[in-house]
C-alpha cells in the first residue's frame, strides 16, 4: 500500500471498525515519516501505520518495550495506547501513540544549548542501563566501526563531500579512529540507535521528547552518544560528555566516528532531495553538514 492509499478516509474507517470510540476525533496527516506514516489523532495521540518498514517487528518491538521505558525517562516518548491490526482494508499493522509535542529538530532550531545539552545526558543517562536477556539485539544498528566499514565506505563515495567543503580524508580518519577502538566493554544497554534530527522533538528553544524506536535495541551505547554532535549545537557536545560522565575515551572516539558516519546519511538523504529521488529529505543536508563540522572540531 502506498502512502496516497493511506486517506484520512481509511484511517478514520479502521478506527471505526477496531477503535470505535476514538473515531470522532480530529484526524491531520503528518508530514514526513518513511517506515510509517502518522497521523495526528486529537491533540494527544497518533495513529502510526506501517508503510515502508517490510516487517512489523519494528511496531511490535515498540509495543512490547516502551511502555516498560518510559515512565523511567525525563523527556516524553510515544507509547502505545491500542493496537490495530491488519485487515481486508488494510493489511499491515498500525498502532495508536501518545503524541510528543514540539517541532521535529531538522525543521526547529535548538536556542537553548546548554539546557539541550543536560536534557540529553539525562535522557540517555536513564536509558542506558543494563538491559533484560530478552531485548531486542543489536542488528545493522549496533555493529562496532569496524565491522561497518562497508557501509561507511559506500556514503562516502556517495555524498558529494568536496561540493560541501569537507575533505574525504578528514572524515575518513574520524572513521578509522572509531573502528580502532575496543569494543563496548560493559553489558549491553537499551539504545535507541537511531538518534537524529528527524526523531527528537524541540519546544522553546531545547529538547522536548525522543521519538521513533524502532530501532530500539540492547548493546553499544556509543551508538546514541553520536548525538551530542548531531543534535546540538557548537560547543555543545564537551557539556553534553561532561554532564553524562559515563563514557570512557574509546566509547567517545567511537560515539565520534559513528556521528561522522550518520552525517553522512543526512547529507546523502539531502542530495537525493535535490535531485527529486525517492526517499530525498532535501532539509537533511544542511543538518548534515553542519553536524559533520561539529564532528570533525571534535570536543
Amino acid at each position: 500500500m502506498t502512502k496516497s492509499e493511506a486517506t484520512e478516509d481509511l484511517v478514520r474507517d479502521l478506527l471505526r471498525e477496531q477503535h470505535p470510540d476514538l473515531a470522532g476525533l480530529s484526524l491531520r496527516e503528518v508530514a514526513g515519516g518513511w517506515g510509517n506514516q502518522m497521523w495526528r489523532l486529537g491533540d494527544d495521540l497518533a495513529v502510526r501505520l506501517q508503510r515502508m518498514d517490510p516487517s512489523p517487528d519494528l511496531q511490535l518491538k515498540e509495543r512490547r518495550w516502551l511502555p516498560t521505558l518510559a515512565p523511567r525517562l525525563p523527556l516524553p516518548i510515544p507509547t502505545p495506547v491500542r493496537s490495530g491490526t491488519p485487515s481486508a482494508r488494510f493489511p499491515k499493522l498500525w498502532t495508536v501513540m501518545t503524541w510528543v509535542h514540539g517541532e521535529p529538530l531538522d525543521h526547529a532550531t535548538i536556542t537553548r544549548g546548554d539546557h539541550a545539552a543536560d536534557a540529553l545526558a539525562a535522557f540517555l543517562t536513564a536509558l542506558h542501563v543494563q538491559a533484560p536477556a530478552d531485548a531486542p539485539p543489536a542488528t545493522d544498528f549496533g555493529t562496532h566501526p569496524k565491522d561497518s566499514r562497508g557501509g561507511f565506505e559506500h556514503f562516502l563515495a556517495a555524498v558529494d563531500l568536496a561540493g560541501s567543503g569537507f575533505a574525504g580524508d578528514d572524515v575518513r580518519a574520524v572513521w578509522d579512529d572509531a573502528a580502532a577502538t575496543s569494543a563496548w566493554p560493559g553489558p549491553p544497554v537499551w539504545v535507541h540507535g537511531d538518534l537524529h534530527p528527524a526523531n527528537v522533538v524541540v519546544a522553546d528553544g531545547t529538547l522536548a521528547g525522543i521519538v521513533d524506536f524502532g530501532a530500539l535495541f540492547a548493546g553499544d551505547p556509543a551508538w546514541d552518544l553520536g548525538a551530542a554532535w548531531l543534535l546540538l549545537p557548537e560547543g555543545g557536545a564537551a557539556r553534553f560528555f561532561d554532564a553524562y560522565a559515563r563514557a570512557d575515551e574509546a566509547t567517545i572516539r567511537r560515539a565520534r566516528g559513528l556521528a561522522a558516519l550518520k552525517c553522512l546519511f543526512l547529507m546523502l538523504m539531502g542530495q537525493n532531495g535535490d535531485r527529486g529521488l525517492p526517499g530525498g529529505k532535501p532539509h537533511w543536508g544542511p543538518a548534515g553538514r553542519e553536524a559533520l563540522h561539529r564532528v570533525l572540531k571534535g570536543l
